[in-house]
C-alpha cells in the first residue's frame, strides 16, 4: 500500500533560523539605523527583574498571565529575534518559516523571549506570534497512524523537519495534520508540546 506523504504546505524545514545580516536588519527595521553609541547597554534580565516586581506566580507571564513556558508559532514567513526587548537591540537571529513552533520563556511589555527546538532565539514582538499550535517532526519518515496505537494503520508519512498542525494530545500520543492528512504520532517524535501536556 502506498501511503501519502505529508508534504503539501509542509516543506522540509531548514530549521528556519539564520544569522541576520546588516542588510536584513536595515530592511526589516528602521530602528536598526540608530547610532549604537546612543543605545545604553541594558541587560534584558535586569529589565525583566524590574518589571516582575509585582508578579505573583513565576510560572505565569507578568504581562499576559499565561503559563511560562508555553508554545506559540511564527505568524508570518519571517521574524526577527533581538538581543533585548526593544527595537534598539540588535537582531541576533531571523526565523524564516511560517508556522514554526517556538517556546515562550519570558515576557516584557509587547515582547516575548522565544526559543526554537535547538534553544536559539531572542526577543520577538508579540505581533509576529500566533497562538496556533504547531510541531516539528523529529523523526524521518514518521508514520501518522489512524489511532493512538502502534499497531494501527498508517495513513501518511512525514519527513523530518516538516511542520504539522497540533491537535489533541494524551500522555503519550498527539494527533497532527498537514498536507490534507491527519493522524496520531508518538509525542516523543515531535517538538512543540511538553511531555506532560494533554490537549483536547
Amino acid at each position: 500500500m502506498n501511503h501519502r506523504m505529508v508534504l503539501a504546505g509542509l516543506a522540509a524545514l531548514a530549521l528556519g533560523v539564520g544569522l541576520a545580516t546588516g542588510v536584513q536588519a536595515q530592511a526589516t527595521d528602521p530602528g536598526e539605523n540608530l547610532d549604537a553609541q546612543q543605545i545604553p547597554e541594558v541587560s534584558a534580565d535586569a529589565e525583566i527583574s524590574r518589571h516582575a516586581e509585582g508578579q505573583r506566580d513565576p510560572h505565569r507571564g507578568s504581562v499576559t498571565n499565561l503559563p511560562l513556558p508555553r508554545y506559540v508559532s511564527l505568524k508570518g514567513g519571517e521574524g526577527n529575534a533581538r538581543r533585548g526587548p526593544s527595537l534598539s537591540h540588535r537582531i541576533d537571529w531571523v526565523f524564516r518559516h511560517a508556522g514554526m513552533p517556538l517556546r515562550v520563556v519570558a515576557e516584557f511589555g509587547h515582547w516575548r523571549r522565544v526559543e526554537d527546538q535547538d534553544g536559539a532565539g531572542g526577543w520577538v514582538h508579540y505581533s509576529l506570534l500566533s497562538g496556533v499550535r504547531t510541531a516539528i517532526v523529529r523523526k524521518d519518515m514518521l508514520e501518522l497512524l489512524a489511532k493512538p496505537d502502534e499497531r494501527a494503520d498508517v495513513v501518511a508519512r512525514a519527513e523530518a523537519g516538516a511542520i504539522v498542525r497540533l491537535h489533541e494530545c494524551n500522555p503519550e500520543w498527539c494527533r497532527v495534520s498537514g498536507g490534507g492528512e491527519k493522524g496520531w504520532v508518538p509525542k516523543s517524535t515531535i517538538w512543540g508540546v511538553d511531555a506532560d501536556e494533554t490537549r483536547e
